[in-house]
């Protein structure tokens, strides 16, 4: 069991250099190819570009929530009735300009941009999904403990 698929989605707008965030979600996932910019005009008409990382393979998704480390995965366990819905899905948001920075920092909505994330879980009949999110939490956290992660990006 573990997390069946992960997601991780940011903005920026035409202004901002998209390369940046699809590296942030590159490292943040620790694997390039998974990394997607989609450019696109927003409501107002001024250019977007959304940028994607969808890791569909379970060892690899269950394997990239270590990389979050040691203090956000112990925050994260937590805030998980915060952050688990009924379809078994975790929300995640991490700030944006602190992974920028190399600092990986859970965050609500808010005033800095942030990067969403959901990571759905393995629930099968007769699991309760708590006891799934705890446990896959639980081995990320000794993962990140045993390789030492979050390992800086800049360096």
């Amino acid at each position: 069991m573990g997390v069946h698929h992960v997601t991780w989605q940011t903005t920026a707008s035409g202004l901002e250099d998209e390369y940046i965030h699809a590296a942030a979600l590159s490292w943040l996932v620790g694997d390039e190819e998974s990394v997607e910019i989609e450019r696109m005009n927003s409501f107002h008409g001024s250019p977007i570009h959304v940028i994607s990382a969808e890791l569909k393979r379970r060892g690899k998704a269950t394997k990239s929530l270590a990389r979050l480390g040691v203090d956000a995965l112990n925050d994260l366990k937590l805030q998980l009735d915060t952050r688990m819905d009924d379809d078994n899905v975790i929300h995640l948001r991490l700030d944006l300009l602190d992974l920028l920075g190399g600092k990986i920092t859970l965050s609500l909505p808010g005033e800095r941009p942030t990067i969403k994330g959901r990571a759905k879980l393995e629930v099968y009949p007769g699991n309760e999904a708590i006891d799934i999110a705890i446990e896959t939490i639980d081995k990320a956290i000794a993962d990140a403990a045993r390789l030492g992660l979050p390992e800086n990006p800049r360096t």
